[in-house]
C-alpha cells in the first residue's frame, strides 16, 4: 500500500477497493486478496462486519447450496457458519438429493467476530473504517473513491456492496428516519455519484421483525423445534462445531392477532402510500400476509435464538412496519407471548439498487470499466445470494486489476454457467432478466437441479477455483483425497458380486424384491430401500472399504451413494445441459443491428438492444425473446 499525505487529504493506493463490509463485501475482499490483489475493504463500522441485519441464519432452500458453492470456491461463509452455528438442519430430506438444503441458526455476535478474524488473517487485505462519498471516474473507467473524511483512495477496480445503506429510509408506522439499518446512518450522496455516469438506479424495500426478550416467553405454550444431533455442516473442510446447540420454537398467529393488525392498517407504510417501492414476494410482512390471504385465521411463526449468551430472540414470520403499539398489542394475543417484552419493533427500509442488466456476467458494469456490483445493490435479497455475488465480483475485480501483469489467458473473466452452480443461475438471471422485486434464489429457478446438489459443489468447483488461485492448496488436497475415496467405494460396488442365496432373506426383510440371479452390489443401490450403510451390513467387505476412508466418512459415503443411485438422472441432465452449451458457444454480441431485423418481434428487438446478450443461449433466456426469434437469429448466423 502507498500513502501520500497532503496538507488536507490523504491518498491511499490499492489494486481493488471493496465498499461495504456486509456478506458480499467480506467475500469480495477475501477473494480479491486471495487472487493476489492488494485489497482495501472500506466499512462504516469495523465492529459490525458481516452483520446479520435480519435473521441470524444461513442457508435454507437453494440458499444452502449457494453456501456450499461459496465454500467449494474458497470462500469463507461456510467456515464462519460452522464455527458459530447453534442449530443445524438438513431441509427436504424426504425429497430427492437435488432438493436437500442445509440450514443453520448462528450466534449473531460470534458470527461477526469469526468473520472479522477471517479478514484479519487474509494476506494482502486491509480494512479502512470510513464512508464512501464519491466514486471517482476518469474517461469512462473507475479510478477510486473519496470518503466523507477526506481520504482519496485510488485503485484499478472498485466493488460496490453497500447493501441497504444507499439513501436508506426506515419506516415504523408513519414515522420515517434516514438510516441504513436501525440506529445506523444512511449513505446520502454516493448513489448520485454513481448514477451521474449513466448507471440507472431504482428503489426497493425490505423489512425485519420484532426482537423479543426470551425471559418474557411462555415456552410451555410453544412447540419445540430441535436441530439435528450430528451434522457435517456447510464447509467441506473439517471445521469443529464448538457452539452449544439450541432449539427453536414455533406457534401460530390467531384471529385476535389479525383483528388488531387490521385495525392498524391505515397507519401501515405499506398501505397508506408512504412506501412506493416493491418488497420481497417470498418473505412478506405480516400485514401483507393478511391482505394476500384474507381467509386464513392463522400463520406460523418461529421463535429463534440470537445466540448462546443473549436473551434476544428473533420472531421469524412476523416482519412488519406497523406502528410499535400495534405490533406489541397484536403479539400479546399469542399465548406464548402474552407477557411479551420487546427489545425493538420490526421496521421496513427502502434503499437504492442499480439495474443489474447493466452488468456483464463478471458483475462488471457495462457503463463504467473496472466498476463491479454485488449484493442487494443488484436487487437481490439474502445473505447467501449477496455472498455468492461478492465472491464472483472479488475474483473478477482482481483479474481486471491485474491485467497488466498477467498473461492474456489469465485475464478472462470468471463466469459460471447455469449447469455449474446456483451462483451461475443467480447471476445469469440478474444480468439477463433484471429484477422487478427483490430476487431470492429457489431450486425451481435452476433447470439443472440434479447437477447442482449440495453434496457435490466441491466436485463441480474446487479444481476450477484452485486453478484460478482463489481456493488454496489445503482445500484442493482435501477434495482430491475425497474424490479418490468416492471412486474407491463406487469401484468396489461395481465389482463386488452378490449371490441370491446369501442375501435374499435380508432383502425380503427390508421390503424389497429378492434376487433371481446374481448381480453386482451397485445394482442394489438403485433400490430406494437400500443405502450404502445397509449394503455394508449385507456385504461385510464393504465395511473394510469404509474403515479406510479419511475424515468425514458420512459425507464421503453419502456422496458416493448419490452418484450411484441417481446416475441415470444425472447423465440425462448432463446430456441436456451439453446441448444447451452449443448455444452458449454461439457469440452474438456486436454481430447484429437488432433495429434492422424486422423479422424479429418489436419486443424482442427492444430487449436485445437493452441487454445486448453475449451469446445465443443468454438471448434465449430474456423475457420477451421467443423460440421463433432465436430461430431467426440462427438462420441469419448461418447466412
Amino acid at each position: 500500500m502507498h500513502r501520500i499525505f497532503t496538507r488536507f487529504d490523504m491518498i491511499l493506493k490499492y489494486d481493488v477497493i471493496v465498499i461495504g463490509g456486509g456478506h458480499a463485501g467480506c467475500e469480495a475482499a477475501c477473494a480479491s486478496a486471495n487472487m493476489g490483489a492488494r485489497t482495501l475493504l472500506v466499512t462504516m463500522d469495523m465492529n459490525k462486519i458481516a452483520q446479520m441485519s435480519c435473521n441470524p441464519a444461513v442457508g435454507g432452500i437453494a440458499k444452502g447450496q449457494i453456501v456450499r458453492e461459496i465454500d467449494a470456491l474458497g470462500g469463507r461463509m461456510g467456515i464462519v457458519t460452522d464455527q458459530t452455528a447453534i442449530q443445524f438442519r438438513m431441509l427436504n430430506r424426504s425429497k430427492g438429493p437435488a432438493m436437500w438444503s442445509p440450514r443453520a441458526q448462528c450466534d449473531r455476535e460470534k458470527y461477526i467476530w469469526a468473520w472479522r478474524h477471517q479478514l484479519d488473517i487474509t494476506d494482502g487485505l486491509d480494512i479502512w473504517q470510513d464512508q464512501a462519498d464519491e466514486l471517482l471516474v476518469e474517461n469512462g473507467e473507475v479510478v477510486g473513491v473519496k470518503t466523507i473524511w477526506g481520504a482519496e483512495i485510488r485503485a484499478k477496480a472498485v466493488v460496490i456492496t453497500a447493501g441497504t445503506f444507499l439513501n436508506g429510509l426506515l419506516h415504523i408506522g408513519r414515522k420515517m428516519i434516514p438510516g441504513g439499518r436501525i440506529a445506523e446512518p444512511a449513505v446520502t450522496r454516493f448513489s448520485e455519484s454513481i448514477t451521474r455516469h449513466g448507471i440507472t438506479s431504482e428503489r426497493m424495500k425490505t423489512g425485519t421483525p420484532v426482537r423479543i426478550d426470551r425471559r418474557s416467553v411462555h415456552f410451555e405454550d410453544a412447540e419445540i423445534q430441535p436441530g439435528e444431533e450430528s451434522h457435517t455442516g456447510f464447509s467441506y473442510l473439517n471445521i469443529p462445531h464448538t457452539s452449544k446447540q439450541l432449539p427453536c420454537w414455533t406457534f401460530n398467529t390467531n384471529a385476535e392477532v389479525h383483528e388488531i393488525l387490521r385495525s392498524g392498517l391505515e397507519d401501515s407504510p405499506l398501505y397508506n402510500g408512504q412506501i412506493q417501492s416493491i418488497g420481497p414476494r417470498y418473505c412478506p410482512s405480516i400485514e401483507t400476509k393478511l391482505m394476500t390471504f384474507p381467509d386464513r385465521d392463522s400463520h406460523p411463526l418461529f421463535l429463534e435464538p440470537e445466540g448462546e449468551n443473549t436473551n434476544e430472540m428473533y420472531l421469524n414470520g412476523f416482519s412488519s412496519s406497523m406502528p410499535m403499539d400495534v405490533q406489541i398489542e397484536a403479539l400479546k394475543k399469542i399465548p406464548a407471548l402474552r407477557d411479551i417484552k420487546a427489545y425493538r419493533p420490526g421496521y421496513a427500509i427502502e434503499y437504492d439498487f442499480f439495474d443489474p442488466t447493466q452488468l456483464n456476467h463478471s458483475l462488471e458494469s457495462k457503463v463504467v470499466k473496472g466498476l463491479f456490483f454485488a449484493g442487494q445493490v443488484n436487487g437481490t435479497t439474502g445473505y447467501e445470494e449477496a455472498a455468492g455475488q461478492g465472491l464472483v465480483a472479488g475474483v473478477n475485480a482482481a483479474i481486471y486489476a491485474g491485467q497488466d501483469k498477467q498473461s492474456p489467458s489469465a485475464t478472462e473473466p470468471f463466469v459460471m454457467h447455469r449447469d455449474e452452480s446456483y451462483i451461475g443461475v443467480l447471476i445469469d438471471d440478474l444480468v439477463t432478466k433484471g429484477v422487478d422485486e427483490p430476487y431470492r434464489m429457489f431450486t425451481s429457478r435452476a433447470e439443472y437441479r440434479i447437477l447442482l446438489r449440495q453434496d457435490d459443489a466441491d466436485a463441480r468447483l474446487t479444481e476450477k477455483a484452485y486453478a484460478l488461485g482463489v481456493a488454496k492448496r489445503d482445500r484442493y488436497d482435501w477434495w482430491m483425497e475425497k474424490k479418490e475415496a468416492i471412486e474407491k467405494i463406487i469401484n468396489f460396488c461395481q465389482q463386488a458380486p452378490v449371490k441370491p442365496k446369501l442375501i435374499n432373506s435380508e432383502l425380503e426383510a427390508l421390503g424389497t424384491t429378492p434376487l433371481r440371479a446374481g448381480c453386482k452390489a451397485i445394482d442394489l443401490i438403485s433400490r430406494p430401500q437400500i443405502t450404502l450403510p445397509i449394503l455394508a451390513e449385507l456385504i461385510p467387505d464393504l465395511n473394510t472399504v469404509f474403515d479406510e476412508l479419511p475424515n468425514r466418512k458420512e459425507e464421503i459415503i453419502e456422496a458416493a451413494e448419490v452418484k450411484m443411485k441417481y446416475a441415470g438422472y444425472i447423465e440425462r441432465e448432463r446430456v441436456i445441459a451439453d446441448k444447451m452449451h452449443r448455444l452458449e458457444n454461439i457469440k452474438i454480441k456486436g454481430r447484429f443491428d437488432y433495429d434492422s431485423l424486422q423479422s424479429l418481434s418489436t419486443e424482442c428487438r427492444q430487449k436485445l438492444n437493452r441487454i445486448n446478450p453475449e451469446t445465443l443461449a443468454q438471448a434465449s433466456r430474456i423475457p420477451g425473446v421467443s423460440p421463433s426469434d432465436i430461430n431467426v437469429l440462427l438462420v441469419l448466423l448461418g447466412r
